[in-house]
């Protein structure tokens, strides 16, 4: 794909607060941004966030920290195939799951519906941009990490549209496609969590590896390919074989599709993409097919399962419990929180301390304020 489809940096909207001229001419604003959202506490606490086993069902569950690395190696791969903006898309990827709550889509709509109750909601693309516009306080000229302007747009965009009739989406311009790095971050982010759920799924005896082969035609003949190449070999080097093979097969799908999308729409640079009625970033019909028979087969199997051991556990409860707890005791918030009670809804104050708590920490703040012998109210530290 010729480079015309690549975001040039040159044509930033830069960022919300001059900042002086780059004394670092090796790196461009984009590397600056993966640096600033490495170094940010919401991205360290992704490794004790739930991404679909809990912690800690198992020691080599992915987490939402290695599931955001795997997409990124992901989406560089896709990138570079399709000659795009790979410092984009890395800053994009390795952003893209900042704003997850404790235990996962679970805590997320359990979130969501403690919001509601107050006419509110919660969305975890919009509470990431929230992060990387207000909580994070690093640098001493100004709140937040002051990203460029296309990684907030594409925090908020790579997997949705915007309500081009809500004021407050305005800002991200709802009436554009996002960049094409940004578009692609979604596909790679099922390729990754796609193949990274059969393994853990398999690894943790919720899902056979012959179901596998029974519901992915594509993923039994990579393994019969292997098992006559490589006659003997262990089940398991099969299958781990097969998986970084379908891994492949996937993203070559993926950048086959968006190379004959791109041709039918006839957009000929990156500002006529933002300008089609759809986006483009879409795999080919066959890595389609295969990638819906995975989402199904796990849906039967893994997902049911963890669903299940979570209601038993009863995480959805104890944020739940916690949500409405703060609500009452508002001066058991932290400091930082108790002091924007006047300008923020006392909801949302709380929604956004419980959605940057890790799996533990709530659990701890549940047995310490709920579950425990005392429910005084008490000021806590930050989590």
């Amino acid at each position: 794909m010729a480079s015309r489809l690549r975001f040039p940096p040159e044509k930033s909207r830069l960022r919300r607060y001059p900042e002086p001229a780059d004394q670092e001419p090796y790196r461009g604003p984009f590397q600056h941004d993966r640096d600033r959202i490495i170094h940010s506490r919401a991205f360290r606490r992704l490794a004790a966030k739930t991404q679909v086993a809990t912690l800690p069902d198992s020691n080599h569950c992915r987490t939402r920290l290695t599931h955001t690395i795997e997409v990124s190696q992901v989406a560089r791969s896709i990138a570079t195939a399709l000659d795009l903006n790979v410092e984009l898309v890395e800053a994009l990827a390795l952003a893209h799951d900042l704003g997850h709550p404790p235990f996962g889509h679970v805590g997320e709509a359990a979130l969501d519906g403690e919001m509601n109750r107050h006419g509110l909601s919660f969305d975890h693309n919009f509470h990431g941009l929230r992060i990387v516009e207000h909580f994070e306080r690093r640098y001493a000229a100004f709140r937040g990490l002051n990203l460029t302007f296309e990684v907030r747009e594409g925090i908020l965009k790579h997997s949705r549209d915007l309500d081009r009739n809500n004021p407050i989406h305005q800002e991200y311009l709802p009436q554009l496609q996002p960049t094409l790095e940004a578009q692609l971050i979604d596909g790679a982010d099922a390729i990754a969590y796609l193949s990274a759920d059969m393994e853990d799924a398999v690894e943790g005896k919720y899902l056979q590896a012959e179901a596998v082969c029974n519901h992915v035609p594509a993923f039994a003949k990579i393994q019969d390919e292997i098992r006559s190449t490589y006659p003997g070999t262990s089940d398991r080097r099969v299958f781990t074989e097969a998986l970084r093979r379908l891994v492949g097969s996937l993203v070559r799908g993926f950048v086959e599709g968006v190379r004959a999308k791109t041709q039918a729409s006839g957009a000929t640079d990156w500002e006529e993409v933002r300008q089609l009625p759809c986006r483009i970033a879409v795999p080919s019909e066959p890595a389609a097919a295969t990638m819906n028979n995975i989402r199904s087969v796990l849906a039967e199997t893994y997902y049911n399962a963890i669903s299940a051991q979570r209601c038993v556990s009863g995480y959805s409860d104890k944020l739940r419990e916690l949500f409405r707890f703060y609500v009452e005791h508002p001066e058991a918030l932290p400091e930082s929180s108790v002091r924007q009670l006047g300008s923020e809804p006392l909801a949302q104050l709380v929604c956004d301390y419980i959605a940057g708590m890790t799996d533990m920490y709530l659990l701890v703040r549940h047995e310490k304020l709920i579950g425990g012998s005392h429910r005084e109210a008490f000021r806590e530290t930050p989590a």
